[in-house]
């Protein structure tokens, strides 16, 4: 998880923290929106990912007002201080290292497989 945060920090341009409640929220959107088997593979090959997950989901009223799917994730990365390049930066980064760890083939079809993702891949 360490080299993961390093990377995403470096490539998108912000601090640590950020990247590492980053990494646990797009995590947690793939879980509930993508191909749950092979999201779960994934989340198995990043150590830390269930704690960082769990440390980025709120239900909070704020989150449940905003719903699901791909443009709640975009507010809640928003939120965290991401503009849309930075938003794009970390997607590819993230898929990058999807596909080192579980193949590309897997990686497309968490990507496929979860609506609106295809854009940022």
């Amino acid at each position: 998880m360490d080299e993961l945060i390093g990377t995403l920090a470096n490539k998108a341009g912000i601090d640590d923290a950020v990247a590492e409640k980053t990494i646990g929220i797009v995590l947690g959107f793939l879980r509930n929106e993508g191909p749950s088997d092979k999201v779960q593979a994934l989340i198995d090959q990043i150590p830390g990912a269930e704690a960082a997950i769990a440390a980025s989901s709120s239900n909070s009223g704020l989150s449940r007002l905003m719903g699901g799917g791909l443009m709640a994730l975009g507010t809640k990365l928003m939120a965290l201080g991401l503009g849309m390049n930075q938003i794009q930066n970390v997607a590819r980064e993230l898929f990058r290292f999807g596909r080192d760890k579980i193949g590309a083939e897997k990686m497309g079809e968490i990507i496929s497989g979860t609506p609106g993702l295809s854009q940022f891949a």
